[in-house]
């Protein structure tokens, strides 16, 4: 199997490679090329629903999509909530799929929960003339970027991910609107973790919409926030994937944070995405 990396921090190209027919050694080699990168691209797949969520079953039991406060029941009645739909496309009125045409913000997936995934996986059915591309940063070359000042402030802080919003600032399905970080729900995760299966220190931030600093006034929670935001998602920390039907890309959900640019709407954009269980939650990383 053959890789071919970027010109950035993150990410590589795998070559030739039709995922439906790797044996377990290639996925093996695929694997660890992941754990390197944090970021792979395979073009030109022909990927169901179902191949796509065997294959994405490969790295791990998979996550169920977000879809708010749902029961058991309710998410019984998902045809399949294993796979999910990112899309502008109505039909019958009603829209497809999640997210929209609009621009989302940097996030990591599902930091709002205890156990976020550890694998993303994103599959392009359709993708329009114009926009959509998604962008990701490497949150190890983000944490190598931070002042001292900032690193120390980093070590043993806990930072509230907002479960109430998602990456377009929608409020999400039964959650009520508030104005204040500190009244966010959501859980807390170390700002400095260890990658379980690397042992490398990354920064680990969510998103910065709702985010809240355990211990902090919202004034201060604010300001250091905003200080370490400031030396993340900077050029040289990012690749740009500029959609082409057929794309699947891999994202190490631990190590990366990505967001997605804006397209117009008259276009259509058919995405879908697995996710990948997590079997523990983020652990805190001594000092860099």
């Amino acid at each position: 199997m053959l890789f071919q990396p970027f010109d950035a921090p993150i990410g590589a190209d795998v070559l030739d490679t039709r995922l439906e027919e790797i044996s377990e050694t290639e996925f093996n080699q695929l694997y660890e090329a992941w754990l390197r990168w944090g970021v792979l691209r395979v073009r030109d797949q022909q990927l169901s629903d179902e191949s796509l969520k065997t294959f994405s079953a490969r790295f791990g039991e998979l996550e169920y999509a977000p879809h708010g406060k749902v029961t058991s029941e309710e998410l019984a009645k998902i045809p399949n909530p294993f796979v999910a739909t990112i899309s502008n496309i109505v039909e019958n009125g009603k829209p497809i799929g999640g997210l929209s045409n609009l621009e989302t913000s940097w996030h990591t997936d599902m930091s709002y929960i205890e156990q976020p995934p550890t694998a993303s996986l994103l599959y392009a059915v359709e993708v329009p003339d114009h926009g959509g591309e998604t962008s990701f940063c490497c949150m190890r070359t983000a944490l190598a970027d931070l002042p001292e000042n900032l690193r120390i402030q980093c070590v043993n802080l806990q930072i509230k991910h907002d479960a109430a919003h998602d990456s377009i600032g929608k409020l999400r399905r039964g959650h009520e609107p508030f104005n204040s970080a500190e009244k966010a729900p959501g859980v807390y995760h170390p700002a400095l973790t260890v990658h379980p299966e690397t042992q490398e220190p990354a920064l680990f931030l969510g998103r910065r919409q709702f985010a809240y600093v355990d211990g902090r006034t919202v004034a201060e929670s604010e300001a250091l926030l905003d200080a370490i935001w400031t030396h993340v998602a900077q050029a040289h920390q990012c690749w740009t994937q500029r959609w082409k039907n057929g794309d699947l890309v891999i994202w190490d959900n631990r190590v990366v944070m990505h967001r997605r640019a804006s397209f117009p709407n008259a276009e259509r954009r058919l995405m879908r995405r697995t996710q990948v269980k997590a079997t523990t939650k983020p652990t805190a990383a001594v000092a860099p």
